[in-house]
């Protein structure tokens, strides 16, 4: 399973469940799209889907918070398009790609236990960003996940 994970090299071999490279695409793409619509639309995306109260801030304030959101949102639009050539080019690395997201929402999760964010109301993002990691979970487990069985030992 670890050299699933690590592959020895990167090529556009997948062995594992076809599903896992749907779900991959899957979440790459939604956190294209909410990379796209933070840099883009960001004041409207931090009030209406993170539910951070910009209306609230100072003009200074306000517009700090979305340079540091815009800023966290091109490294994940970096990130999607290596997911897409991963998708395309190296299959291999599906897992590994997986495991990442997955890693990166989690720690994500840690640090908002020392450093909370706050919000307004029930916001839909964090829930979004719950299903996606989910999604992701479910994609790894499915790229670890060998199509082929074992050829049983010669008696």
């Amino acid at each position: 399973m670890l050299s699933r994970l690590l592959p020895a090299r990167l090529d556009n071999t997948h062995s594992g469940h076809k599903l896992a490279l749907w779900l991959f695409g899957l979440v790459v793409a939604l956190k294209g799209l909410q990379s796209l619509s933070i840099m883009f639309n960001g004041f409207s995306t931090a009030i209406g889907a993170d539910g951070i109260p910009l209306d609230t801030f100072t003009p200074a304030v306000a517009q700090t918070v979305l340079a540091v959101l815009a800023q966290g949102s091109l490294w994940r639009l970096i990130f999607c398009l290596l997911g897409v050539l991963v998708l395309v080019r190296y299959r291999s690395a599906i897992p590994l790609m997986l495991a990442v997201l997955v890693l990166q929402y989690l720690a994500g999760q840690l640090i908002y236990q020392f450093i909370p964010l706050p919000r307004a109301g029930t916001p839909p993002g964090p829930i979004v960003n719950l299903v996606m990691c989910v999604l992701a979970i479910v994609g790894l487990i499915l790229s670890l996940w060998s199509r082929h069985k074992p050829a049983k030992p010669a008696a």
